[in-house]
């Protein structure tokens, strides 16, 4: 598995976390055939992570992986690359791929930032999700907080013309955050109503959103469409 690198700033903090044996068989045995390696600088070829070619739908810190694994299940026309950086989740999620039988799963463990900058090709991705990312609720923390001009600048390189980013958090003040950064930047236009809700549907429920619908909160998706150039 390769070593993270450093940042000044990043959008999460490193946890170790304790990895189960199953977890810790499927990084060993699976890692190979479903990871993707980064190297610096280097662009991926995105043709040749996938045993065909088909539309690229990137999730941004998938967690434990569940989510993803649903959709892929649910999408097998889409290709989709997830990254995340904590071993725990990439392990879950490759113990997923190899029970559904997913081939439309790649993997990655990297700063997402990074991966955005150097690693993928201008206008490969159909679609962007970022889902109940930490909101980083204090004031000081809020230079932490992934959505920010510079994380929506590589978003909008990295999709194609009419290509989509859907966010969802299920703190308020920082759907009004997502919100308003997303408004400065000119090439992305809102999505609302009826032409966001089939985005909206392919979103299955996440362990972060079940948890905070439990403690009241309203949840909140937010689409940005890629104008054509």
């Amino acid at each position: 598995m390769p070593h993270l690198t450093t940042r000044s700033v990043r959008s999460f903090v490193l946890r170790q976390g304790r990895l189960t044996e199953g977890q810790r068989h499927n990084l060993d045995t699976l890692w190979p055939v479903h990871g993707v390696e980064v190297q610096d600088d280097v662009r991926f070829d995105i043709d040749a992570l996938f045993p065909r070619t088909a539309p690229l739908w990137l999730e941004v810190g998938f967690g434990d992986g569940q989510s993803l694994a649903q959709m892929a299940q649910a999408h097998p026309q889409i290709n989709f690359l997830g990254i995340e950086v904590h071993l725990p989740g990439v392990g879950h999620l490759l113990g997923e791929i190899a029970t559904r039988e997913l081939t439309n799963v790649r993997v990655v463990r990297h700063d997402a930032i990074e991966v955005l900058a150097n690693n993928l090709p201008p206008a490969c991705l159909q679609r962007v999700l970022l889902f109940f990312p930490d909101p980083w609720h204090k004031r000081r923390h809020h230079k932490r907080r992934i959505v920010n001009p510079e994380f929506v600048s590589l978003v909008d390189r990295a999709l194609q013309p009419d290509g989509v980013l859907h966010c969802a958090t299920d703190w308020q003040p920082y759907a009004r955050w997502i919100a308003d950064t997303l408004a400065g930047h000119q090439s992305l236009a809102a999505v609302a109503g009826d032409e966001a809700e089939p985005v909206v549907a392919a979103r299955p429920l996440t362990r972060f959103e079940n948890r905070g619908l439990k403690l009241g909160h309203e949840v909140s998706d937010l689409v940005f469409c890629k104008t054509a150039d």
